[in-house]
């Protein structure tokens, strides 16, 4: 196969300095993102001439067909002697559609093509890691659920130190790896920029409309400077830190179950379906799946060292050392992914030895904490009360005895204060239950955790179907739609709906109600019976408690205005859900901008909102804006919804 690049060169290159340079045999795994790309910049060519409406749709037709045969066997692509994944494509496109195919190319350098091929598919696999963290979080949960109540001891230094329950190790993890969520929806907001059209480093020569060509590509924007978009790998290095990162959290869970299920600790025992056995040994069961998560762990800390190195002394624009990206990145998203599938499996096969983790806990003095501090309620001040205990400690080790183990005179040896009604201190569930603080062991808090994070895993849930709801022909971008659909969850939660003729009144009330206290406009109930498909309402039990009506002005612009709540249910989260509820209408309706002009900033800036000028909104909306009973309507101010 020609070379894409062989006009300016008199001899052929070595076979050995070919294999050494091409890059085919893993980016061929850009195939259908490269694919994408050449659609999207047939579209942009068409729009400034340079292709017809014919010649466009020819491309594309061909394009589309390439892209189902390479769906269906992508050997083939490892069967071609082409040096890359673009190479690949343009000849087997020239192969389909003759001369035409080699106009495609045109005002585009494979420095921009590979720089978005590469971004696309780190959309991709960032919306699958997305839900893979999501379904171990919602594995940990269901664990956390199940063992709420079984006892085990907390360590620190690997020595027992206090005692805690299963299910609030469980959301430990669940918190860290929450934590991996929102660094992976940073990273991938932050990327969210398209480079085609930047050329080999100075731009395209062609005017062509980048803003709209991102927008095809399904990204956010265009890349503001060419010579850093063709040599911007950011989103690696980031991709590679965020991996790192929830590896070792992955990596310090995997070492915590090795811990529990061998036989010094014998409190967990892993399924066979995530274990191995000996071959020499047969009583051995090996608890292989952890090993490997810990081990994969070193791999993928690798790539980030490796990307690291790659790119610190490189000068602008691109270089051919940028080609070591992508089989770091491959890897370790690979690994990643492999991994946090793998310890969700772990964990649904797990079961627990709840006397073994009791006895454990029993031991070891965990409760001695607890005896301090029930000296510290008899007026000892801690750090005495630390040091009795202390003694306490060293008499029941050398008299093998546990701290509930002595008589209240034993006790009584080393603090009068000490009375008969220490021993109620002292017990396991006694331990657990003082822990009744927000974060802490206790059983009511870890229920209360447990019903949070199944909220907020909820929420991530509802995050991964969004952002996986992309096409295969053409990635959207839907990571900018994630919080709106979390926050119209919640307000499903709080009972919103779409306004119907028999709210009619209750509207009305409402809204006049505060028109009155010089916070909306009046509205009649005619004007609110004719407007009725503006209004979303919300509910407590059987009555409507709030209102909300969305008011287009034909112009993409929109206004959410009569928002009330009704004064006994102030404070209840029925404002923030009806809110909420209606910027999701406004995205669904594609409108361009969502205004409100309000006393209340505050409450509108944490949906999102931001301050502007007033002046600059349509004379329409200023006028629509007067006529207040109470205030004047310079009292107001103008907020756009920006995002969060």
């Amino acid at each position: 196969m020609a070379a894409l690049w062989g006009g300016r060169f008199t001899e052929a290159a070595d076979d050995r300095f070919k294999k050494f340079n091409d890059s085919l045999r893993f980016d061929y795994r850009l195939a259908k993102q490269d694919i994408i790309g050449s659609i999207s910049w047939s579209r942009a060519l068409a729009q400034v001439d340079v292709l017809t409406t014919q010649e466009q749709q020819s491309l594309e037709a061909a394009l589309n067909e390439l892209a189902e045969e390479v769906a269906k066997d992508p050997e083939q692509i490892l069967q071609s002697d082409a040096e890359d994944i673009h190479s690949f494509v343009e000849s087997k496109l020239i192969e389909k559609v003759g001369d035409l195919g080699k106009k495609l190319h045109t005002g585009r350098s494979r420095n921009d093509q590979v720089a978005t091929d590469l971004k696309l598919w780190c959309k991709e696999q960032s919306i699958e890691l997305c839900e893979l963290i999501v379904r171990l979080q919602q594995a940990l949960l269901d664990l956390a659920q199940r063992e709420q109540s079984t006892v085990m001891p907390g360590y620190t230094h690997l020595q027992r130190a206090q005692p805690i329950s299963f299910g609030h190790w469980c959301l430990a993890y669940v918190e860290m790896f929450d934590r991996d969520l929102s660094r992976l929806r940073d990273t991938t907001e932050r990327f969210d920029r398209c480079p085609l059209g930047s050329g080999a480093l100075a731009g395209t020569a062609y005017p062509i409309d980048r803003h709209a060509l991102a927008r095809d590509l399904g990204f956010k924007q265009a890349t503001q400077n060419s010579l850093d978009a063709v040599s911007d790998r950011d989103h690696v290095v980031e991709l590679l830190s965020d991996a790192s990162m929830s590896m070792m959290h992955l990596s310090r869970m995997a070492e915590d179950l090795i811990f529990y299920n061998s036989g010094e600790a014998g409190f967990i025992e892993l399924a066979d379906n995530v274990t191995s056995g000996s071959s020499l040994m047969p009583q051995k069961k090996n608890p292989d799946a952890l090993e490997l998560i810990r081990g994969k762990t070193g791999r993928v800390f690798g790539a980030l060292s490796g990307i690291m190195m790659t790119l610190k002394a490189l000068p602008l624009a691109y270089n051919k050392d940028m080609q070591e990206d992508k089989e770091g990145i491959f890897d370790a998203l690979d690994n990643w992914g492999d991994c946090l599938e793998m310890m969700a499996m772990v964990l649904q096969g797990l079961k627990t030895n709840k006397p073994r983790m009791l006895a454990a806990a029993q031991q070891g003095y965990a409760n001695a904490t607890e005896l301090a501090d029930y000296l510290v309620s008899k007026d000892i001040p801690f750090r005495e009360a630390h040091h009795i205990v202390g003694e306490v400690v060293v008499s029941a080790i050398s008299r093998q005895l546990a701290l509930e183990d002595f008589t209240l005179e034993q006790l009584k040896e080393f603090s009068d204060v000490i009375e008969s009604d220490v021993y109620q201190h002292l017990t396991i569930d006694a331990c657990l239950a003082k822990r009744e603080v927000l974060g802490g062991t206790s059983l009511a808090s870890v229920m209360s955790a447990l019903e949070e994070q199944q909220t907020d895993l909820s929420e991530g849930a509802i995050a991964a179907e969004v952002v996986g709801s992309t096409s295969g022909e053409q990635v959207q971008n839907a990571m900018g739609t994630v919080q709106l659909r979390i926050n119209a969850h919640k307000a499903e939660l709080r009972n919103v709906r779409p306004a119907k003729l028999s709210d009619v009144d209750d509207i009305t009330r409402i809204v006049n109600y505060w028109a009155e206290q010089g916070d909306s406009l009046p509205r009649s109930r005619f004007d609110v019976l004719n407007s009725i498909l503006d209004f979303s309402v919300v509910s407590n039990e059987d009555s409507v408690v709030g209102c909300a009506s969305l008011y287009i002005y034909g112009t993409g612009l929109a206004e959410i205005r009569s928002t009330g709540i009704d004064k006994e249910h102030q404070g209840s989260g029925y404002g923030r859900a009806l809110v909420d509820h209606m910027l999701l209408r406004a995205q669904e309706l594609d409108l361009e901008r969502v205004i409100v002009l309000t006393r209340v900033p505050e409450f509108f800036a944490k949906h999102g909102f931001a301050q502007i000028d007033k002046e600059s909104l349509p004379e329409k909306v200023i006028k629509d804006g007067e006529g207040y009973l109470v205030a004047e309507p310079s009292d107001e101010v103008a907020m756009e919804f920006r995002g969060s």
